[in-house]
This record gives C-alpha cells, sequence and structure tokens, in this order.
C-alpha cells in the first residue's frame, strides 16, 4: 500500500512489529547510498543466502550492514520469508538500484516500531485512514510478530472503537467472516504467487477486505 502511489497524505505513518524491516526503511531513507555500497557485487547465491542469514542478527554489524543482509534475504529468499533459498533468477543490481526509488518514496514518511494497539492509538483521529494488514487467521506461527490467536479479537475490538476509517486485509475463513460481521466485508481473489510457478495448481488466493465506513 505505501509504495502504491507517490504519496496518500499529508501525513503518512508506517508502522511494522518487525524492527529488522524498520531498520531497512531506515537506513535507506537515511543512508541509501552506504547500503547500496554494502551491496556491490553480491551474487544471487545459496552459500550467500546462508551466509547473511547467519549473519544479520549477529551483534557487532553496524545498522547498515544489517539492513544489506536483511535485504537481500527477502529478495531472494522463497517467499520472502528469509528462511529459504529461493533459487529464482534475480538481478541483484536491478535490486540495488530499487532501493533509490524506496528512498524518494520514504522521505517524508514516519517510521514507526510500536505495536499495533498503541500505534492506533496515537494516530487514530476523525480524518485518519488506517490500513491494517494483520497476520492471517490460523497462520500466526508463520510471522515474526508476536501476534496470538486472541488478538484477533482484541484487535477488533480497538478497531471498532476509533474515530477514524480503516481498511482491513484478512484471509477469508468463517471466523473472520463472524469476528468482523457488524463490518463491510467484501471477498476478492488474488494471485498467490508462491504456488504460480506451478501450472497444475490454482493460484488464485481468497481475501477479505474489511472496513468500517
Amino acid at each position: 500500500m505505501l509504495f502504491h502511489r507517490d504519496k496518500h497524505a499529508e501525513l503518512e505513518v508506517y508502522n511494522d512489529y518487525n524492527s529488522e524491516l524498520v531498520n531497512l526503511f531506515r537506513c535507506v531513507k537515511c543512508h541509501c547510498a552506504e547500503v547500496q555500497k554494502e551491496l556491490g557485487y553480491i551474487l544471487n547465491s545459496r552459500e550467500v543466502f546462508e551466509d547473511f542469514k547467519a549473519q544479520y542478527t549477529v551483534r557487532g554489524l553496524t545498522d547498515i550492514q544489517r539492513a544489506a543482509r536483511f535485504f537481500l534475504l527477502i529478495k531472494t529468499s522463497y517467499g520472502s520469508s528469509c528462511r529459504t533459498y529461493g533459487c529464482s533468477k534475480k538481478d541483484v543490481s536491478t535490486m540495488i538500484e530499487y532501493l533509490t526509488q524506496i528512498q524518494k518514496r520514504l522521505a517524508k514518511v514516519v517510521i514507526e516500531n510500536k505495536s499495533y494497539e498503541n500505534v492506533i492509538e496515537v494516530y487514530d483521529r476523525p480524518e485518519a485512514l488506517l490500513y491494517v494488514d494483520p497476520p492471517y487467521y490460523g497462520a500466526e506461527k508463520y510471522y515474526s510478530a508476536e501476534f496470538e490467536p486472541e488478538d484477533h479479537e482484541n484487535l477488533k475490538k480497538v478497531l471498532a472503537g476509533i474515530t477514524g476509517k480503516f481498511i482491513l486485509s484478512y484471509n477469508d475463513c468463517q471466523y473472520v467472516r463472524d469476528l468482523y460481521g457488524d463490518f463491510n466485508i467484501k471477498a476478492i481473489k488474488r494471485n498467490h504467487n508462491l504456488v504460480g510457478r506451478y501450472g497444475h495448481v490454482d493460484n488464485r488466493y481468497g481475501e477479505l477486505i474489511i472496513k468500517n465506513y
């Protein structure tokens, strides 16, 4: 959503509980050339991937070194999971150049690293529009964020009490439909990129867009 347009509003706030992603954005925003230099002449290689996976959380690295390693893990892992090498052909030099575009987009964006309860409380106002993308119900363990099953109930309670508007994206399941039954729900289908490479598998995935307006 953030990178889909040049600008959404006068005040734009990006929040992510993953501190490594926040560090990446912060470094690209303020030290883009240094991050690009750190990635210079890097190969799209399984061995490099495994080295970076082992290194990026090690104490002693600078924020820029961590950001560069995390960026390469995202771009070359299977499904951007940072866990398994993706074995797909990608031009690393093109990925590095893309960081310049990210830097320009983040120039006036506020980057937060808060819990969903706190960031909604701080930035909620009548004219605000919140886009919320929580871990999907039943798949919480696959996310780096600490999101327990009971957080789905709590998130709904928090969103029900805001003064602004929200757009919420979820996986299409009966639990979520029941939980948000008092709001506007639209079912959509999107491409499932992880299975799209297999011709015999249906790569359409059901999602719900939920709004309070």
